[in-house]
């Protein structure tokens, strides 16, 4: 364990110290896809929602639901901000890029921010 880690678990946070409270927002997407044969084309699908918001450091994605169906899918995406509206603003950024980018229909989008 590094000695800069060791002090500070030995000395605590300091009272002058700001505490920072992140927030969590996050973002569920239904997609209905057409013409996907098998798991491969429905991957395919969706390459960028890794390849491109995947690599955000402030978001993370992931299929959450309908793994097998070959005319749905499910992601969610979460992200992390220091207010509701940072990431209310990002994630209506995300979603509209999305739409944009992704060739399958958006059915349903549910958000929540924490």
């Amino acid at each position: 364990m590094p000695d800069s880690l060791r002090q500070l678990l030995k000395d605590g946070l300091q009272p002058d110290a700001p505490v920072i409270t992140p927030h969590i927002g996050v973002l569920t997407l239904h997609f209905q896809l057409y013409g996907c044969d098998d798991l491969k084309a429905k991957r395919k699908a969706f390459t960028a929602m890794k390849a491109v918001w995947g690599r955000e450091a402030d978001l993370a994605v992931a299929e959450t639901a309908d793994h097998d169906a070959l005319d749905c899918a499910t992601w969610t995406i979460a992200a992390l901000g220091t207010s509701s509206q940072q990431i209310s603003q990002r994630l209506d950024a995300v979603e509209k890029a999305i739409a944009e980018r992704i060739d399958a229909a958006i059915l349903d989008v549910q958000r929540e921010i924490l």
